[in-house]
């Protein structure tokens, strides 16, 4: 049966996680499962006690699905991406800075390692993280490279659970005009799908010479997003070799939820 997983390790940031996924679990009506991966030979019985101390805790807001664990040892991104496919998830929620090893302001390799291996949607979100805030606005970045669209019926999912507003941003990262032909005809595809499957959404073209995760942030911030989806990679290009990957950047730079697919993937929310 489908899952909704969760990487924990009792962080503030995993434990905000937990919250989020419980809100969209109850929503697709998909069970939730937590992975916990502990240390070689640490015990497992205090860690035991601890996650079932805590799921007691939030059994109140489960509305008719269920929620259980799971305890694995070895690295963390492997044994969340493996436990992902055991569990067929749909989608894999982590806090940005949780999961060990985090530094502050900068995703942790077993987060980014998860990110690009993980056979499913990822979001990611930092402990500050605001509940009280509905999910209004989700900004999808489009540019030219030939998987970009592939996040638009991952988009449209959370906008339905959501009754959120989508912001089909184009992105021209290059002068020519070939270049931003293939964005402003990628967005108008977009425009198309979303109009067929009666989602609400607006469209935009910016430009986005310097850096493309820096123009998404800032629109996002001029409209007061509340999430950001986006692929593991996107154009390739100088910017991006000497600054890290789009989605490294994205992850370190967001104060906002970010979703994360990989290329080719075609597993999502639906049920």
């Amino acid at each position: 049966m489908s899952r909704i997983l969760v990487g924990f390790d009792f962080s503030s940031g995993s434990a905000k996680a937990v919250d989020l996924a419980i809100d969209i679990s109850n929503r697709v009506g998909l069970d939730l499962r937590l992975v916990y991966v502990k240390e070689k030979n640490q015990d497992e019985t205090p860690i035991r006690e601890e996650i079932e101390r805590r799921n007691a805790g939030v059994a109140h807001l489960l509305k008719g699905i269920k929620m259980d664990y799971v305890i694995c040892e070895g690295k963390v991104a492997q044994q969340i991406v493996e436990q992902a496919e055991i569990a067929e998830a749909v989608l894999v929620v982590v806090g940005t800075f949780g999961m060990s090893g985090f530094k502050k302001n900068r995703i942790g390799g077993n987060t980014y390692e998860t990110i690009t291996k993980c056979p499913v949607p990822v979001l990611t979100l930092r402990e500050d993280f605001n509940f009280n805030k509905a999910l209004e606005r989700i900004v999808v970045p489009i540019d030219s490279s030939p998987d970009t669209r592939q996040k638009v019926r991952t988009a449209a999912q959370f906008s339905k659970l959501f009754g959120s507003e989508l912001h089909i941003l184009g992105l021209y990262s290059d002068t020519n005009s070939t270049i931003r032909g293939i964005v402003d005809g990628y967005v108008r595809m977009v425009d198309d799908y979303l109009n067929k499957h009666e989602i609400k959404h607006v469209s935009k073209c910016v430009n986005a010479l310097k850096n493309i995760t820096n123009t998404t942030l800032e629109y996002a911030e001029q409209i007061d997003a509340d999430m950001i989806i986006i692929m593991t990679e996107q154009e390739k290009n100088l910017n991006r070799i000497l600054m890290g990957t789009y989605a490294q950047q994205m992850l370190n730079l967001s104060t906002r939820p970010v979703v994360t697919l990989r290329p080719v993937q075609v597993n999502g929310l639906a049920k």
